[in-house]
């Protein structure tokens, strides 16, 4: 079973605390601070694994959170760091923020990975922040928060070889004949629900053709699942485009998928092309072979093919220019792939936003919301430190220019605190 969208939950973990620790042995007198730094949480890492080609596994879990670094330590020792969480992803699957559609990253290669969530940094520890002035600090760092967000994959099929066409024009009856794919066949439209994927040998070279369900009008503004089918097609290097010989008017179905291919992707409709009409093996196919070959022609299509997939007929010749036109193609430059920036969430110093509700201060924003996160409200120290960031940002200054008073409730994201000079 294809499954080829999903949308899962990615955390990575929290950097580890740092401690206020002092050296305490006999003989040593006033041995200093010794608390040691958090260890660093885990990463969140998209990996394609060659093995995969569906996204089948995210129905069943659609959570994915690192582990937390470990806490620091008394006589400097670091925490440890967290493992990297790998989920493992099919080549083909582009990754984009659930809530602005954002391109986070287009994963195509096999062991090429991404990260979405970075982890978190360890916290301080006390003896980190010794100084000519302060001999013996009495603050450290909480560890830093981990990183969270809703992702969508969208995977995108790698196959070198695309068969379109109209539904029922007979594309999976030929990747059953030329390839090992058994995709299920029947004489009604739309058997084909999802594609398929089946590999073409010859003259010891191999081919991935792609079976691509049947197009139909409207199919690039998503109807019939045309937005689903569609993208498979953007990865293959050359189109084999199936007309029904028996339909009524092949012609009118040749024009009506081109179209969808060219409103989809307007790239698609340079996409080297061989053009094959089916099921000559029956009258109605013979009968208007000649005129729809002449027609064809007249639009510039050279040499279409007539085949049978059902007898066989023509099917070699159809492979052999399959691969002639292959070899001729430039390799599949894989550097071209769209180069994404790992996702990152604001520094530190970004800016803030002040809102002053029923006398009450609400400050938000990402970088001073994580600071208040990492520090340690327990010890003066952290606390003053943590006023003098304020200051460095331009809260403070703001702050007064709204009224605030020593007493009011000020709100740093979700931590409340009573104002204070």
């Amino acid at each position: 079973m294809l499954v080829d969208e999903a949308k899962i939950f990615v955390a990575s973990g929290k950097g580890g605390d740092g401690i206020v620790a002092f050296r305490r042995e006999k003989y040593v007198a006033r041995g200093g601070p010794s608390g040691g730094n958090g260890g660093r949480g885990g990463d969140v890492v998209l990996k394609a694994d060659a093995n995969l080609n569906t996204l089948y596994f995210f129905r069943n879990q659609v959570h994915f959170k690192a582990k937390a670094g470990g806490k620091g330590g008394s006589s400097n020792k670091t925490g440890a760091d967290a493992d990297t969480l790998i989920v493992r992803v099919p080549p083909g699957t582009v990754v984009r923020d659930a809530e602005t559609g954002g391109l986070i990253a287009d994963i195509a290669r096999a062991d090429d990975e991404v990260t979405v969530a970075p982890g978190g940094r360890g916290g301080r520890g006390n003896s980190r922040f010794k100084s000519s002035s302060n001999q013996a600090p009495r603050m450290a760092e909480k560890g830093e928060p981990g990183r969270e967000r809703w992702i969508t994959l969208e995977l995108k099929l790698i196959a070198d070889v695309a068969l379109v066409g109209m539904p029922n024009a007979g594309k999976s009856t030929l990747l059953s004949v030329v390839s090992n794919a058994k995709p299920k066949i029947a004489d009604y439209p739309f058997t084909t629900l999802e594609p398929n994927l089946g590999t073409v040998v010859y003259d010891n070279k191999d081919l991935i053709f792609a079976d691509i369900p049947g197009l139909i009008e409207g199919a690039h503004l998503g109807v019939g699942l045309g937005h689903a089918f569609l993208r498979h097609v953007q990865r293959t290097k050359i189109i084999v485009h199936i007309l029904d010989g028996s339909a009524d008017d092949p012609l009118a179905d040749y024009s009506q998928i081109r179209t969808e291919l060219a409103l989809f992707d307007d790239k698609l409709a340079e996409r080297p092309e061989i053009v094959v009409v089916n099921k000559i093996d029956l009258p109605e196919a013979r009968e208007y072979w000649e005129l729809l070959n002449e027609s064809l022609a007249a639009l510039g299509i050279a040499e279409p093919l007539a085949i049978s997939a059902a007898t066989r007929k023509n099917v070699t010749r159809l492979i052999q220019r399959v691969f002639e036109k292959s070899a001729k193609l430039p390799r599949r430059d894989e550097s071209a792939i769209d180069e994404a920036p790992i996702f990152e969430l604001d520094d530190d110093g970004l800016p803030f936003d002040l809102v002053v509700k029923d006398g009450v201060y609400y400050v938000s924003g990402e970088g001073i919301e994580r600071a208040a996160a990492m520090t340690y409200w327990d010890y003066d120290e952290a606390v003053l430190r943590f006023h003098k960031t304020l200051e460095a940002l331009g809260v403070v200054d703001a702050l007064a220019k709204a009224g605030v008073r020593p007493g009011d409730t000020v709100f740093i994201g979700d931590f409340e605190l009573e104002w204070s000079d």
